[in-house]
């Protein structure tokens, strides 16, 4: 063990530079700079300028604002400061904005090598980029490795739902370049299920826009909506079950490390989760193999699945293309995805640290801890202790201090109360 954390400590001083990137404020990017630090990284974020979590992580070594109006010139600018040897995206918009850039770099010619391949090094083959942002073509690539996937179709209007109608419900609706639950419905009748499909491909609208930049403090939804982006939308059968994810480190096609859960606790049906419990689900990882192979990604991504009632058939429903809550928890041999990124970078065997907890129920802090989960106490907590400014800005998150969200917040409850 001694040996293991001296030979840390010297990779830390010619550690390898990692860029963290992320549009939201989300915690998963300050834990995740949190456990690359500690394996030998010298880490560095691009994320917004006030109330990030990254900006109280003492991991990171430095921030760069990410503009939301001009995205690409922020990432670009801080690659070119950085000259990272990996950029690690953090939130969906930011994987976005990294493949419009990898078109950018390839377009100025000889000029944009250097940033074009950084951008495959860190993603993957670019041909395949689409696919990993396409909810109808990943699920399409899916069925053709043989994946288990939900009945889904695309949908080019909302006539195509009247071909739809001799499935069952419920059905789940869908938008691309949504996250955090919030593109998806569940409709339970043809009306509900046309009412839903019109939400879906109006979320990037005028009033929506102006609510998220002064409500939520989210400025980044403003560029979608001044380039008129409505997002595809898909329909899916609904699964009855229980839902569950993985998260992967991949290299060239190849999976490194991979850590399997199901959800025990989320916000909400659609949204994130706050309680999880550690899983062996061969299905999840078969999935997650043939995709990074027939992709060539690299990276880190996760992969969301329902549980099927009775059966026990796991369905993948979607993919995220990023790191996800589960990226930074280091939980022992072929589980620990810091490890296995930081061993890729300075071409070095993983080092198998031992896991941090041997409890099975993981509770996300601070999601589990400001739903005052009733598990909370029966979980590892995942603090981080050793954090005191992040833990006190993770308490209280950036929108919420504003007194806007919280007579926004007010009226929403009214409303719902009524």
């Amino acid at each position: 063990m001694d040996q293991d954390r001296n030979h840390a400590k010297n990779r830390a001083r010619t550690g390898p530079k990692v860029l963290l990137t992320d549009t939201n404020r989300w915690p998963g990017p300050a834990r995740l700079a949190i456990g690359l630090a500690k394996a030998g990284c010298r880490v560095f974020g691009v994320c917004p300028r006030r109330g990030h979590p990254l900006l109280y992580a003492r991991a990171v070594e430095r921030t760069f604002p990410y503009g939301s109006i001009r995205p690409l010139e922020a990432l670009r600018a801080a690659i070119e400061t950085v000259n990272p040897q990996i950029v690690v995206p953090c939130d969906d918009r930011s994987v976005q904005h990294l493949h419009e850039l990898y078109v950018y770099a390839k377009s100025t010619g000889a000029s944009g090598d250097g940033l074009a391949n950084l951008i495959e090094y860190s993603l993957g083959r670019p041909e395949n980029f689409p696919i990993t942002t396409s909810r109808a073509d990943l699920l399409r690539v899916a069925t053709e490795e043989g994946i288990r996937v939900p009945r889904t179709k695309p949908l080019t209007s909302i006539d195509d739902l009247d071909s739809w109608e001799n499935e069952p419900f419920p059905w789940v609706l869908k938008g691309d370049g949504t996250f955090g639950g919030r593109g998806v419905r569940i409709a339970e009748n043809p009306l509900q299920a046309k009412k839903y499909f019109s939400d879906i491909t109006g979320l990037f609208g005028l009033s929506r826009a102006i609510k998220r930049a002064a409500v939520n403090r989210d400025p980044f939804w403003l560029r979608p909506w001044w380039e008129n982006h409505r997002p595809a939308v898909i329909v899916q059968s609904h699964i009855k079950g229980r839902p569950a994810n993985c998260a992967v480190f991949c290299w060239k096609g190849t999976i490194k490390a991979g850590i399997g859960v199901e959800v025990v606790n989320s916000d909400g049906q659609t949204g994130p989760a706050s309680v999880v419990r550690l899983v062996d689900n061969p299905e999840m990882m078969f999935a997650a193999e043939r995709i990074a192979r027939r992709l060539g990604l690299s990276g880190c991504f996760g992969l969301d699945f329902m549980i099927e009632e009775g059966s026990g058939a796991t369905y993948l429903i979607e993919m995220n293309p990023r790191s996800t809550p589960l990226s930074h928890l280091q939980l022992g041999r072929g589980r620990d995805l810091v490890e296995a990124l930081a061993a890729e970078l300075t071409n070095q065997p993983i080092m198998e640290l031992p896991s941090v907890t041997q409890n099975d129920l993981i509770a996300y802090f601070p999601q589990a801890w400001n739903s005052k989960n009733e598990l909370w106490s029966s979980c590892f907590q995942d603090i981080p202790k050793d954090e005191p400014d992040l833990v006190s800005a993770l308490m209280r998150p950036w929108p919420e201090r504003s007194l806007l969200f919280r007579l926004a917040s007010k009226v929403s409850f009214l409303k719902s109360s009524a």
